[in-house]
């Protein structure tokens, strides 16, 4: 039996602008997808600090910054990297196939 979660395409890779950020909502999870130089990486869109969208953050050196307090987060593991957070955000499986972006399904 296989261990790998489900995929569930997102968008295609042109519609996430370099160094950004869009919300998706993956079977009832908010996901935040961002475009970096490096690829595209899934975290949690809900900071763990209060009810904001990472999405809507400022994206900095592969880091996200939550728009109503500014704890920091990184994008790649979802690890909190500054207070007010004092917790990360989870992280999820990106796969980039051709021109389509999936993500794995939070929910298996």
């Amino acid at each position: 039996m296989s261990d790998e979660k489900t995929l569930v395409r997102l968008c295609r890779a042109d519609e996430v602008p370099l160094n950004e950020g869009r919300r998706f909502d993956v079977n009832g999870t908010p996901v935040a997808l961002f475009h970096l130089p490096a690829g595209f990486f899934a975290i949690g869109d809900t900071c763990s600090h209060e009810e904001a969208s990472l999405s809507e953050g400022f994206v900095e050196d592969e880091m996200v910054e939550c728009p109503r307090h500014g704890a920091q987060f990184d994008i790649a593991t979802g690890q909190n990297r500054s207070l007010p957070a004092t917790r990360p955000v989870p992280a999820f499986r990106v796969v980039v196939d051709g021109d389509d972006v999936f993500v794995e399904d939070p929910d298996g």
